[in-house]
């Protein structure tokens, strides 16, 4: 029922609130799907969220104030029914890279990019995102998963004092690998082996059929909410273990530690930072983020976009990607005010949503009530919790992200799509947003090679015919015209030459320009230049410009 378009005919504005398009029409038979959807989301998402926070190098209870403003915000703002917002592992190391493990830094940079992807919102400025190429996407996505397992790794064995920079936090791991502590790297491994168990009984989990025996499907469902629910039980175990030997006497874990209990006050994000030595100006905290300001923003609005996407493409319903990009900027606005870091879309709870058999965004205020419910109520439990358990989640999180395949893909379909791939794979683990940076520009610069040098397709005969392959841009006139007078003069005797224009959509100035030397320097050599296949928008251009000697055909045939 999700996404029905107008019946034909209607006339009747489409509400502006995304919530006004499905509330009216909610059905009661939603409900219980929409409340089961968001326990399990909510279920995933508190662990998760104490892991994340933990990976952004923030105090634990920032993973929980930074997981619930996005799930109600959704709700009201949102187009996607599945998409679930909040902390991600790729958001969480790019937080880490820029706050300086800083709450305060990590907060405003929150509000800073909220800021920046509603103005593109509003702006309509989403179609800036088409230019980072999927090569680099997966590039980054790869070489992130790589460099949070390992980050984690540490926890894991036990040890501290690791640097963050991925070489170093390599060496160092490596060197003091003696030093790791037995409870702790057995923990770990427990339970990163039962998350690996749990997720691939769930992927081959037949589906229970109405007609099966009350028993089976009783048995269906347990093991259901068991695999969806495995980063909860998994962590409560931990914790259960790691209670019953702080009750025998001993402590073989790295815990987790307390947590400030309640709810997060509402109060606008810190714009100066007071220090011991002084205080740090709104102006110097930006400039110590630096391209952070754009790598965040981006990167936030790219996982939104795509998860929506491949979500809504799945249940047959379209999405508006300027609402998603208001819904996000509001999501971290507002979520600023609550001591939340930057959020976005959630590949991995989407899924789960979207397996829950959601109906509508109301799923979000489930799990956004759970959250809460957890700051109030439950946040001396997690005291109990080994850190090794929460990186267990979090590697067992991050691992899929990582895309072998890809470079096979590539080699097989277009190989000069694997340099911005490996160069954003690579520099990723020498900084992120040079990575980034770096797999954006060899793709802009492929891509402007592209347009500089279309195919030019030449036919000998008793005149020249040159097609071109695709469109025609100011970069390419040069080379077309070298290409026309070097294979018109070059012939025995000298041709004519007819240029095949109905690829060409739209010209420029420039164009024009390079197009009228090309007639004169053919005419000095007594010979023409005629055009043909020309659409209505490139004639009324070449006629405007009123060129000496302009020929036009409607096809080759007829020149």
């Amino acid at each position: 029922p999700w996404g029905v378009p107008a019946m034909p005919g209607c006339r009747c504005p489409r509400p502006a609130l995304p919530i006004l398009r499905w509330l009216p029409r909610y059905s009661r038979a939603w409900l219980p799907l929409d409340l089961l959807a968001g326990l399990a989301v909510g279920l995933t998402t508190v662990p998760q969220a104490l892991a994340y926070a933990e990976l952004a190098g923030l105090p634990l209870q920032y993973g929980l104030y930074s997981s619930f403003m996005g799930c109600f915000v959704y709700c009201f703002l949102g187009t996607a029914k599945d998409v679930t917002l909040g902390p991600t592992a790729i958001m969480s190391l790019l937080v880490s890279s820029y706050s300086f493990h800083e709450p305060a830094h990590a907060v405003l940079l929150a509000f800073l990019s909220g800021c920046i992807q509603l103005a593109m919102g509003l702006l309509h400025l989403g179609f800036l995102l088409d230019f980072i190429s999927c090569p680099v996407i997966k590039g980054f996505t790869s070489a992130a998963s790589i460099t949070i397992s390992f980050n984690q790794i540490k926890n894991i064995l036990g040890l501290q004092g690791i640097p963050r920079q991925f070489f170093l936090q390599v060496y160092e791991t490596l060197r003091r690998i003696g030093e790791t502590r037995a409870g702790d790297a057995v923990l770990g491994l427990t339970c990163l082996a039962a998350l690996t168990g749990l997720r691939a009984m769930k992927s081959h989990l037949p589906q229970a059929a109405p007609a099966e025996p009350l028993a089976v499907r009783i048995s269906y469902l347990i093991v259901w909410i068991s695999a969806t629910a495995r980063n909860a039980l998994v962590v409560l175990f931990a914790g259960l273990v790691a209670y019953s030997f702080q009750v025998m006497g001993s402590q073989p874990f790295r815990l987790t530690g307390s947590i400030p209990r309640g709810l997060p006050a509402f109060r606008p994000p810190r714009f100066s930072l007071a220090l011991p030595n002084g205080t740090v100006p709104f102006h110097s905290m930006v400039e110590d983020m630096g391209v952070g300001l754009a790598v965040v923003p981006l990167m936030g609005l790219l996982e939104t976009i795509a998860i929506a996407k491949a979500f809504a493409s799945q249940s047959g319903y379209r999405i508006d990607p300027n609402q998603e990009l208001l819904a996000l900027g509001v999501a971290n606005v507002l979520g600023s005010f609550v001591s939340s870091y930057p959020v976005t879309g959630s590949f991995g709870r989407t899924a789960v949503n979207a397996q829950s058999g959601v109906c509508t965004p109301a799923g979000g205020l489930v799990t956004g009530a759970l959250v809460l419910l957890s700051l109030a109520y439950l946040t001396s439990l997690f005291y109990y919790i080994p850190k090794a358990a929460l990186a267990a989640v979090i590697i067992s999180a991050v691992v899929p992200m990582f895309d072998a395949g890809i470079f096979r893909t590539l080699w097989r379909v277009k190989r000069l799509d694997l340099v911005p791939l490996c160069v954003t794979f690579l520099l990723c683990f020498w900084e992120v947003q040079y990575g980034i940076v770096a797999g954006v520009l060899v793709s802009g610069i492929l891509l402007l090679y592209s347009i500089a040098r279309p195919p030019i397709k030449v036919s000998e005969g008793t005149v020249l015919l040159v097609q071109l392959g695709s469109s025609l841009h100011f970069p390419a006139v040069e080379h077309l015209r070298d290409s026309v007078c070097s294979r018109a003069l070059a012939a025995s005797p000298p041709r004519s030459v007819i240029l095949d224009c109905s690829h060409v959509s739209s010209i420029d100035f420039t164009v024009v320009v390079g197009l009228a030397e090309l007639l004169q320097e053919l005419r000095r050599h007594s010979l023409s230049l005629a055009f043909c296949g020309l659409k209505d928008p490139v004639l009324q251009v070449l006629l405007s410009a009123d060129l000496e000697g302009f020929r036009h055909f409607p096809s080759w045939e007829e020149a």
